[in-house]
């Protein structure tokens, strides 16, 4: 497997984002993560999805961290400082939901409460389902586990359509289109701080069609068994999706009918923030993620 590895000067002075990196091994590759506040905390693991990195959390972790919990913010492989596989076809979501875990594993991370947003929720749902004796809460926002039934959104699919046939794609824009609020070109830099050329974009390019959009999907099956799973789960869950993202809108609600453990919790609608709310709500979010956790415990 040919791998690149965006060099650290890509990484210096980014605004807001002065975490001290941490890397571990899974699978032959180099995973980065933020790992901030006590190691015996209670761990709050924060998955990103696409096509950001963990810098999408950097509001959230200093609120964490002040409330006394471990903030941990891995960077997916393909993105941020983790190492990126150059073939595309090196990317599948089976292999990411096993990386995943294996980062979980090697930091040997339990009562996680996991946040989890875009991607990071078609991964880490599958995850928790596939191990839930390390997670104790979920938080899902902007996100779902699907299995290709139903229909498909127009926007996910012109989404889809445009990340495979644009010459360039250009990380920090994307982001900023998922935004309600206009992002200073220093932020807009630091997204694409990562992907120094179209070479090291190539998982980001991969993950729209990594999504399940028909039954026959390979990636189906073990979603529907991650359900079988998440349809008896009585741990806390919570929801705090967005009102402004056409993408995921109204998916929140059959996380809500169709999970125990998401009853009688005071789900969230974080108002004036787009697909991604870290970016527009980040430290809104973190305190109804500190308040769950608090009433949960």
């Amino acid at each position: 497997m040919e791998t690149l590895r965006t060099p650290d000067e890509r990484f210096l002075n980014l605004p807001g984002y002065p975490f001290q990196p941490h890397y571990v091994e899974v699978g032959g590759l180099r995973m980065h993560y933020v790992d901030e506040g006590a190691q015996s905390a209670v761990p709050v693991l924060m998955l990103h999805g696409e096509p950001s990195w963990s810098y999408l959390y950097r509001k959230m972790i200093p609120v964490l961290v002040s409330a006394g919990l471990r903030a941990v913010a891995p960077d997916l492989v393909g993105f941020g400082r983790s190492d990126k596989p150059a073939n595309r076809g090196d990317y599948t979501y089976q292999g990411h939901v096993n990386w995943t875990t294996r980062f979980i594993q090697k930091l040997d991370l339990r009562g996680i409460t996991l946040v989890c947003q875009d991607w990071g929720g078609v991964i880490g749902l599958r995850v928790a389902a596939e191990h839930p004796a390390r997670f104790a809460r979920i938080v899902a926002a902007n996100t779902g586990l699907p299995t290709g039934e139903g229909p498909i959104g127009d926007a996910f699919m012109a989404w889809r359509k445009f990340s495979q046939e644009t010459p360039t794609f250009p990380i920090g824009q994307i982001v900023q289109g998922g935004c309600a609020n206009a992002l200073p070109p220093e932020v807009v830099a630091a997204y694409d701080a990562p992907f120094p050329d179209e070479r090291f974009k190539a998982g980001a390019r991969q993950f729209p069609i990594l999504v399940p959009i028909a039954p026959n999907d390979p990636a189906v099956p073990a979603n529907r068994k991650a359900w079988e799973v998440l349809r008896g789960w009585e741990k806390p869950f919570l929801t705090a999706f967005s009102d402004g993202d056409p993408v995921t809108k109204g998916g929140e609600r059959l996380l809500q009918s169709a999970i125990p453990g998401a009853r009688n919790q005071t789900h969230t609608t974080i108002t004036g923030a787009g697909h991604f709310l870290q970016e527009d709500k980040g430290e809104e979010l973190a305190r109804v993620i500190v308040d769950f956790i608090r009433g949960n415990s």
